[in-house]
């Protein structure tokens, strides 16, 4: 099957750059409604037969418009939401947050206080993922946040890493397009536009 694993639309939090993990989460902008417009536009001939989203707002709001273009319904997955920053949520520094989305190679059970460790993280994306996969459907859209892309897509596709994934552009409404299925994996076909 194929995923687009979509970034959200633009929020005030991220022109702030603030670390905005929690639910609900920030509204789409006026920038960021109409990149979901835009997105719907972009997407109309992808064959998506289904389009799935996270529960934050930033996410059901550039889900709507995509939706609404193909004459879906759009379904909420919980296990689709940003990985969440615990005490760190709404922070400008990303450091710390960073580095321990970098350590959850060697130690997946790292957290911020609060936070949400590598193991529960991908746990929940990939039972995300799985009850899309068992829809049956042969392409969905998925819109997703930027770290939950940036690391579930590398740990679970068969022809990119971690090294290479962390550097390449994500912008919001960006689309990660992926093919496979969650017992034999996954592998980028196209990231944001571009060939991996």
């Amino acid at each position: 099957m194929r995923l687009l694993l979509i970034r959200h639309g633009r929020t005030a939090s991220n022109v702030g750059h603030l670390l905005d993990t929690g639910h609900p989460g920030a509204p789409l902008d006026e920038v960021g409604r109409a990149q979901a417009e835009a997105l719907a536009t972009t997407l109309a001939g992808s064959g998506v037969e289904a389009v799935y989203t996270s529960d934050l707002t930033r996410a059901r709001q550039t889900a709507a418009p995509l939706a609404r273009a193909l004459g879906l319904p759009v379904r909420e997955l919980r296990g689709l939401r940003e990985i969440y920053a615990g005490d760190d949520d709404m922070s400008a520094d990303w450091d710390p947050y960073v580095a321990v989305l970098w350590s959850w190679v060697d130690d997946p059970d790292a957290s911020l206080p609060n936070g949400e460790t590598g193991t529960a993280f991908m746990d929940r994306f990939d039972a995300a993922v799985d009850e899309v996969a068992a829809s049956g459907v042969g392409c969905a859209a998925l819109v997703s946040h930027g770290a939950a892309l940036r690391v579930w897509v590398p740990a679970r596709a068969t022809n990119v890493a971690a090294d290479d994934t962390a550097t390449w552009p994500l912008d919001n409404t960006d689309v990660i397009e992926v093919e496979g299925d969650p017992a034999t994996g996954w592998r980028v076909v196209r990231w944001a536009g571009s060939a991996p």
